[in-house]
């Protein structure tokens, strides 16, 4: 077990609002006054939501729905959850694997989730809005890079990320298939959920092969040249390697623990940003 999986779960990580988070949940918020104002609302509701393919009613899908039903919310409610699972279990994820890399995923979880939810709603008249595919993605993220952290269910009951990720995908999945066989009258997007999540392990299974889009700008443009480091990334990939193979021991990782809280993440050495992503993600 690495030295991460022995903590309690640290909702925020190191920043408490990285950059990423910061500004989708900035613009969630903008979205959402919008969507209520008398101007722009009716405007926005009509273009903005994921529209199912021939949905009946005069409206239609249009491919940029994919990205802006993410930003546009069913109530305060929806919008309030979302947004606090988007910081509960996103903001450690980005401190961890850089505000790039993040958002790369999150946008890859919602479109993801799009996709899912457009191929199971075909010729239904209502539309769908909400981040909740991207964090679910962001939560089965989680669950992977920690799997034997500890979340307190209901803030009481402990239980650890991977099976709390396997039973609310689980969940989802039995309250998807019953919508769909019952014809229950449920306006939750459980398929979408799933669909975020299924993107989400796709991505992160293909970036564990060492696949980034940086190497097939190189392999596409031999002759680029680009001599400027892209950073931390989330894997190792695999004509790189990282310095310092061995893993690294707990007072190194209590000792770059120490510089962030005094210094801030950036502060971090690329070769102490391996060696925490390494403690945190390798199982």
């Amino acid at each position: 077990m690495s030295y991460y999986e022995q903590q309690p779960f640290r909702p925020g990580g190191f920043q408490v609002m990285p950059p990423a988070i910061k500004t989708l949940i900035i613009i969630n918020i903008a979205v959402f006054l919008v969507q209520f104002s008398s101007l722009f609302g009716p405007y926005l509701m009509h273009f903005g939501p994921l529209w199912p393919i021939a949905s009946e009613g005069g409206n239609s899908f249009q491919i940029w729905q994919l990205v802006t039903y993410m930003f546009m919310h069913g109530g305060l409610a929806h919008i309030l959850f979302n947004m606090f699972a988007l910081w509960l279990f996103g903001a450690e994820i980005e401190n961890y694997w850089g505000t790039k890399e993040f958002t790369a995923y999150y946008f890859v979880c919602g479109i993801g989730a799009a996709l899912i939810n457009l191929a199971t709603t075909i010729g239904s008249p209502y539309p769908t809005v909400g981040a909740s595919g991207a964090v679910f993605g962001i939560l089965l993220a989680f669950g992977m890079m920690f799997p034997d952290r500890y979340i307190y269910l209901y803030f009481l009951f402990p239980i650890k990320a991977k099976y709390f990720v396997a039973g609310y995908a689980a969940i989802e999945l039995l309250m998807g298939v019953n919508n769909s066989t019952m014809g229950s009258g449920s306006n939750i997007a459980h398929f979408a959920h799933i669909g975020g999540m299924v993107a989400g392990f796709a991505y992160i299974k293909i970036r564990q092969q060492g696949w980034s889009f940086s190497d097939w700008i190189e392999k596409t443009f031999p002759n680029r040249d680009d001599t400027k480091s892209s950073g931390p990334t989330l894997y190792k990939s695999k004509n790189t390697t990282v310095a310092n193979n061995d893993k690294a021991t707990e007072a190194e990782i209590d000792a770059i623990l120490d510089k962030i809280s005094k210094n801030g993440y950036g502060s971090l050495t690329n070769d102490e940003k391996q060696k925490l992503l390494k403690a945190g993600g390798n199982k």
